[in-house]
């Protein structure tokens, strides 16, 4: 570490530092201060200086003796000089007005040139430090015999202030000297010492005649006073000078804005991060001082972030409210720095702030619940509906997998009747429906996201079963047993509209499947009964009579009214007596009841009666005559 290298002459040697410490994120400022080494010798601006002394001045003529630069501070830096010893002079230390001292050579007897016209005396210039360090230079002091009189100054100390923006050209100050020689011994010219810094003589122009002090270029310096040394010299053959000091003030305007940089920045960051985690770390810095250096940091009141003063000149951006991804997924933060300056200067700096996705939002369903409607009979793996639920969320946090929530339908495992798609929620039947079994039933299908932890919604889905013409009519009433012909016993005289009997039927079907219409098919005398289609009552169209058969057979269909539609028959045996047989007559499938007595039967019965009583007349008369 260069102590003389990083802050010149600085009284003080401070260096500034921020420590970022990161997880959880910290700031701390270090400040180091650099102590001075006696790490410098003096030196002399010129490798030798030259002093013209006229032979006629008198014992204590004074001579202004180049001051050593020595770049350590404190009491490491110039404390003494001393001058070789010589008969003609000795070394004196002086003060000017400001307190700064600097050495002078003192004529102590007086100079005779024939005698010697050149001194050579060495200038030792010592530090301090522990140990000391020294530096020389050599004095050749030449005797002259003219102009005995040096320009002297109206103050040993200029003091100016001036604008640091001031153009090239604006005066600073005018110096004056006043030399008591006559003629050339008497002309004064100006110029800077060979003391001061090359930067300053680049800085400013000194007027040679009239002592103008005036800004050459731009005044770019760091540092509020600036020192330099005048010298006035006169134009005699062996030009006598001497110095003065100058200080110029330059006075702060505001012409810097505030410098914005972010040293850290934590982005994205979650949506779901707690009021108060902070975001960044800024550092603003006005290079102006004073007020004009101070600055006001600012953001948008509509952002849910605020500015939170840290170490001096350092901010922290915290969140201030909570923080949505799925409403703003990122905010671009424009930060506002104004210096107190007057007029104010502003710097604007954007910040892209992006918002990162947590699970936390649960899959939604458009509805609560679904029908859905599924014939009966219906083919295995039939698609029967696909429900759909939306996550805003992003990435695997908004994707979303279906299932079926376990449950029992009319006693079986729902798993055995459906299935739903893992990706697509699409589902289906893994098993045929029976509308006279099951006529509806709901399950509950789950949607869950892949976040973790996962986030589900269930809907309810109510599946009505319905009906197809898959069953034909049963026949209740009049009823068969093994295959034999139902009968009905109707008097012999029965009058019109006599009820011989009521077919009654049944249709597990469902509404116009089930709704049963009757039929006469066949009947053996078609104009002795119908029936009706309706009721399915069958009744006689006229009133019997002794010459109508005494058995008859009649075939009832009874058709429902799907499509297509279905039917089912039944043969109904129908005997003509007052009173009911002990044997029940058969019925032949022709259809055609024999007749039980009519005129051929009858003219029959009697021939064969009268037949029976001759034959049997004979045979007694037989037996009368042998006997």
């Amino acid at each position: 570490v260069d102590r003389e290298q990083l802050c010149e002459l600085k009284a003080a040697c401070l260096l500034n530092y921020e420590l970022v410490l990161e997880n959880p994120l910290e700031l701390y400022r270090v400040e180091f201060k650099v102590l001075d080494i006696n790490d410098n010798s003096p030196s002399f601006p010129l490798s030798e200086y030259h002093i013209n002394v006229p032979e006629f001045l008198s014992p204590g003529a004074r001579f202004t003796l180049p001051n050593a630069q020595d770049l350590d501070e404190g009491t490491n830096s110039v404390q003494n000089y001393t001058l070789s010893p010589d008969e003609h002079f000795h070394l004196e230390m002086r003060t000017r007005g400001d307190g700064s001292k600097y050495p002078e050579l003192v004529l102590k007897k007086a100079l005779d040139r024939e005698q010697q016209a050149t001194h050579r005396l060495v200038l030792t210039a010592k530090d301090g430090g522990d140990p000391p360090k020294s530096g020389d230079v050599p004095v050749i002091v030449t005797v002259l015999d003219t102009n005995d009189n040096a320009p002297e100054f109206e103050h040993s100390v200029y003091r100016a202030s001036i604008l640091e923006n001031s153009p090239s050209g604006t005066l600073v100050v005018q110096v004056h000297a006043t030399d008591l020689d006559e003629g050339p011994n008497g002309e004064v010219r100006y110029s800077f010492s060979n003391t001061t810094s090359a930067d300053l003589q680049r800085m400013f122009l000194i007027h040679p005649h009239t002592g103008e002090v005036t800004v050459n270029g731009i005044l770019a310096v760091q540092r509020p006073l600036l020192e330099m040394l005048i010298e006035a010299r006169d134009n005699g053959a062996f030009g006598m000078s001497s110095t003065a000091k100058l200080l110029v003030e330059i006075t702060d305007v505001n012409n810097h804005g505030p410098e914005i940089t972010i040293t850290s920045l934590s982005s994205p960051i979650p949506e779901d991060a707690v009021p108060g985690t902070v975001i960044a770390l800024l550092s603003i810095m006005d290079k102006d001082p004073g007020e004009n250096g101070k600055v006001t940091c600012q953001i948008p009141d509509n952002l849910p972030f605020q500015l939170k003063p840290s170490l001096e000149n350092y901010y922290s951006l915290v969140t201030s409210g909570l923080l949505d991804r799925e409403v703003i997924s990122g905010y671009n933060i424009t930060i506002t720095a104004t210096d107190l300056g007057s007029p104010p200067i502003t710097t604007q700096k954007t910040l892209w702030v992006q918002i990162s996705d947590v699970n936390d939002n649960p899959p939604v369903f458009t509805a609560d619940t679904f029908d859905v409607f599924v014939e009966e009979n219906n083919p295995l793996g039939a698609f029967l509906y696909q429900v759909s639920a939306s996550d805003p969320d992003m990435g695997e946090n908004g994707r979303v997998s279906y299932m079926l929530r376990n449950s029992t339908v009319a006693g079986s495992a729902l798993a055995s009747l459906l299935s739903v798609s893992l990706v697509n929620g699409s589902i289906y039947a893994k098993c045929a429906f029976d509308f006279e079994q099951l006529k509806s039933f709901y399950f509950q299908v789950e949607a869950k996201d892949n976040g973790s932890p996962a986030l589900t919604a269930a809907i309810t889905v109510n599946v009505y079963i319905s009906d197809q013409n898959d069953n034909a009519p049963a026949i209740l009433y009049p009823t068969s047993q093994n295959g034999s012909v139902a009968v009905e016993v109707v008097p012999r005289l029965a009058d019109e509209d006599y009820l011989v009997t009521k077919v009654v039927a049944d249709d597990e079907d469902n509404a116009q499947n089930a709704w049963l219409s009757y039929h006469l098919a066949h009947s053996s005398d078609s104009t002795l009964f119908h029936l009706a289609s309706h009721s399915g009552e069958l009744r006689t169209t006229r009133s019997m009579r002794s010459t109508d058969f005494l058995k008859h057979k009649v075939v009832v269909v009874v058709r429902d009214h799907g499509n297509p539609p279905l039917s089912s028959t039944v043969t109904v045996g129908i005997l003509l007596a007052d009173t009911l047989p002990q044997a029940l007559p058969d019925f032949d499938d022709s259809g055609e009841p024999p007749p039980l007595l009519n005129a051929t039967n009858i003219y029959l019965i009697v021939s064969l009666a009268c037949v029976s009583c001759i034959f049997a007349v004979f045979l007694l008369f037989l037996a009368v005559v042998r006997l």
